[in-house]
């Protein structure tokens, strides 16, 4: 075992009858960090979780926590904890007797055990709620309590299964912020799981990225961002611009890219290619300059462009986001509420530009 490594998966592999939802898993897990399990509805996170947790055996492969072999231990023998998507609190117990409820089943004394409750009410910010029956929190409050039942035990690892689902917009944002708090005033490692690509890119230290029971990519949210590996994470981590093409000529450094309305060139990047292979370009929103068709572009003489019309505008408070059809594809273009002060509107000619580096080169 690495000495920073908690957890270890070597080979996980789970299958329900002749259906494998998880396929050959290997996932080293930091001590301290926060890692996200972000994918699409049925990718096998939340199985993945369950494993870890003990609540799944595995079909293949080990499971290794502080260095030791889990893979066939309860999860009452694991040092984890978890919190589920619907908290599972006990509505006849008030706040204090549900974050007690463990630690009266190992028997800790009745002091020990009001010190170390109170304590963890006051780090979730519930300090004055422990009389309050379940029924009289909102949800994020419940969601608040269903954490510090969870962290009173001082699991080595939180297991965090879409908890914020269930919470609207702004209390789900003000958890996220709550949880990372937490986090650092705990330096418990958390493993969180969730389908929304904002709540894992804001809560994070690294993401791994699943489709089809199988890890796609794993990176900081800013590399998987910014250097996706496959059109998947490409598409799945924010809003993102793919042009498809073929491979025209391919220099050491750059690679020109034949659109079908012109060739446009992107860095190799040490990309192994071959003339007419089939490729795509990955260039996000923010990336590209949009000026008017009959003014110059703010761009160096490199720069890629495509010409096309303003189809769609939609205003977002400090941005907006056009859609911009092109010969070749309708481009997302995000920009800063105007261009040269002033904005775009629906039917304009325009051209859109990028530089080389903007767009990344993804193969098939």
């Amino acid at each position: 075992m690495t000495a920073s490594n908690i957890v270890e998966l070597y080979g996980v592999t789970k299958a329900f009858g002749a259906l494998t939802v998880l396929h050959d898993i290997d996932l080293n897990i930091v001590e301290g960090e926060i890692l996200t399990l972000l994918g699409p509805s049925g990718c096998g996170k939340t199985t993945l979780m369950r494993i870890i947790a003990g609540f799944e055996p595995t079909t293949h492969g080990r499971v290794i926590i502080k260095g030791a072999d889990v893979s066939n231990l309860p999860p009452d023998r694991r040092p984890v904890n978890m919190v589920f998507q619907r908290y599972a609190l006990f509505p006849h117990l008030d706040v204090f007797d549900n974050v007690a409820f463990g630690l009266r089943l190992k028997k800790w004394p009745k002091d020990r055990i009001r010190e170390v409750v109170r304590n963890m009410l006051q780090l979730v910010q519930l300090g004055d709620y422990g009389n309050r029956w379940i029924h009289e929190l909102s949800g994020g409050q419940a969601q608040r309590v269903a954490l510090a039942r969870a962290l009173v035990n001082s699991p080595s690892v939180l297991l965090l299964d879409e908890p914020l689902a269930a919470l609207d917009l702004k209390i789900r944002h003000h958890m996220l912020a709550e949880l990372k708090r937490i986090h650092q005033e705990t330096g418990t490692t958390f493993i969180y799981v969730t389908h929304d690509q904002d709540e894992a890119t804001i809560l994070s230290d690294r993401i791994v990225l699943m489709n089809g029971g199988r890890i796609e990519q794993i990176g900081t949210p800013e590399e998987m961002y910014a250097h996706p590996r496959s059109l998947f994470c490409a598409r799945f981590l924010g809003e993102t611009n793919i042009l498809d093409g073929a491979v025209r000529a391919c220099e050491s450094e750059v690679t020109y890219v034949d659109l079908g309305t012109g060739t446009v060139k992107v860095p190799t990047n040490g990309t192994a290619l071959a003339v007419g292979q089939k490729v795509s370009l990955a260039i996000r929103p923010e990336a590209l300059q949009v000026c008017r068709r009959a003014q110059p572009a703010a761009t160096e003489g490199d720069a890629n462009a495509l010409e096309g019309t303003v189809e769609d505008v939609v205003f977002m408070g400090s941005r907006v986001l056009y859609s911009i059809r092109t010969p070749v594809e309708t481009l997302k273009y995000q920009a800063t509420r105007s261009v040269d002060g002033v904005m775009l509107a629906q039917g304009e000619e325009v051209r859109a530009c990028w530089r080389p580096e903007a767009a990344v080169l993804l193969t098939h």
